[in-house]
């Protein structure tokens, strides 16, 4: 696991699996935000139950194993699709290629994502199965669906799987009518969940909405990316060459010919996924997965047509080998702890010096700051975005860092104590506030104390730089459910 990564969200995850574990039920109100919240729709529920679940019995290193066992899965389901089309389905070089470009998506600590590329692939599978003429399979589709609903909102992913087989098997002129029935019994399972029919609403909503302060929302083209995931952008071009290749060796220059013995199911996901997978990063493993499955047939018939020698092969895949065999034994597969990516020391800073109040941060850290400050502290957000806060909250808090209009937001949501990365414009003005008191300055944050709160001690004590004090207690948290319950039915 490589600590230059992390994904914002776990600790928000981990605090709704144990509502569920350790309360008994599944939050639906925010308690540890000091701003305006609404409902919240927590439509990663499940995956935080099974995070919370696989920490408690299994400690900080069984998140690290469920990774590699749903990334293990997704890749197992793919060559379950690739065996029903090709007879040599384990060709490693092309799934190294694949893998290669989808590992700088992938290798972050567990997210909820990885559950929603892993169904996805299961429904290919059992689509593909269903294509070969085992129609009774698609009675699983919908009991998948109540599950995977359950687990993440990635599901309308699955769901739109199904519309795109009922198109693409209508222009391949066959039946394609079982799949309309799946599609509607697979959609009236999504209602049961735990917020009824306001879930379906969020679900749409959040599939539809702009994400203009989100950047693995942005595309892979843009500006942000333009130079980066190379790997990923050249394996797209690659999967495109490979298909035109072989759609030109098949047309004999004839479009009507092409058209009507082409696949359209099999292009029709092709150019979807890779259409969402330029207009957002984080939707990028679903063109992998797409491709995986219905390319890599094309690509060993090229492959075989070009009689390439057994012993060019054979080398490759000692070269393969052993990079992987040396980068295994060269990484340092530790827990997640990052001092430039995260404010962990100024986090301890507040916890030992007991410095009770609300805290901004950028939104990236708010629920590492409520995992491991509450309730000592509230926060002004976090990642959950659009599931709890409003929409005003995220361009104020932009407003603030940039220090194009801090006061509206100090006006209206003044906190208590701030957490700073010093990169930003508005930390060299609290410096010079005179209402801001400088209490403890990192490398790369600074925590700023209010002069406003009373009784407070200005010897401060400084944190521990023993880094495996802060690994062995990473996950550690003073949230207690059992009391939250109890207050609130005082």
């Amino acid at each position: 696991m490589n600590a230059n990564h992390f994904d914002a969200d776990l600790w928000a995850r981990l605090i709704a699996g144990m509502g569920v574990v350790e309360g008994g039920h599944v939050l639906t109100h925010d308690f540890y935000s000091y701003t305006p919240v609404h409902t919240w729709i927590d439509h990663e529920w499940g995956a935080g139950v099974i995070f919370y679940l696989c920490l408690k019995f299994f400690g900080p290193y069984g998140l690290i194993m469920l990774q590699a066992l749903l990334i293990f899965g997704i890749f197992f389901m793919i060559s379950k699709v690739v065996k029903l089309k090709c007879e040599k389905p384990y060709n490693i070089l092309f799934y190294v290629f694949a893998l290669a470009a989808a590992i700088p998506l992938l290798n972050i600590p567990v997210r909820c994502h990885l559950f929603s590329f892993l169904f996805f692939t299961i429904f290919i599978y059992i689509l593909e199965k269903v294509r070969l003429g085992n129609k009774k399979l698609l009675i699983l589709i919908p009991f998948i669906t109540l599950f995977w609903g359950n687990i993440h909102g990635g599901v309308a992913s699955g769901v739109g799987l199904l519309l795109m087989y009922a198109l693409g098997e209508a222009l391949n002129k066959k039946t394609f009518k079982e799949y309309i029935f799946t599609f509607i019994a697979s959609s009236l399972m999504l209602f049961i969940n735990p917020w009824g029919i306001d879930y379906i609403i969020f679900l749409f909503k959040a599939n539809t909405m702009a994400r203009p302060y989100i950047v693995e929302w942005y595309g892979i083209f843009s500006r942000l990316f333009l130079y980066k995931y190379l790997m990923l952008k050249a394996f797209m071009l690659f999967a495109l060459i490979v298909e035109f290749t072989v759609l030109f060796k098949k047309s004999n220059l004839s479009i009507k010919y092409l058209y009507n013995n082409v696949d359209k199911t099999k292009f029709i996901l092709l150019f979807s996924t890779l259409y969402l997978s330029i207009i957002h990063l984080k939707l990028v493993p679903l063109f992998i997965i797409s491709a995986c499955c219905f390319v890599y047939d094309d690509f060993m018939k090229l492959l075989n047509s070009a009689k390439i020698p057994d012993y060019v092969e054979k080398t490759v895949y000692i070269a393969i080998f052993s990079i992987v065999f040396i980068s295994f034994f060269a990484k340092d597969y530790s827990l997640p702890v990052n001092f430039q990516k995260y404010p962990v020391k100024e986090v301890e800073f507040i916890r030992i010096n007991n410095l009770s109040g609300n805290i901004l941060t950028n939104f990236g850290f708010g629920s590492y700051v409520a995992y491991k400050l509450y309730p000592q502290n509230k926060i002004y957000m976090d990642g959950r975005y659009e599931e709890v806060y409003y929409d005003y909250m995220v361009p104020m808090l932009k407003e603030f860092f940039l220090d194009t209009n801090p006061n509206y937001l100090l006006n209206n949501f003044k906190p208590d104590i701030m957490i700073i990365e010093k990169s930003y414009p508005i930390h060299n003005k609290l410096l010079k506030s005179t209402n801001w008191i400088n209490a403890y300055s990192g490398e790369f944050f600074t925590v700023f104390i209010s002069k406003n709160i009373k009784n407070i001690n200005r010897k401060f004590t400084e944190p521990s730089g023993d880094m495996d004090y802060y690994k062995n207690n990473l996950f550690a948290t003073d949230i207690n459910f059992k009391l939250l319950y109890n207050k609130s039915h005082e």
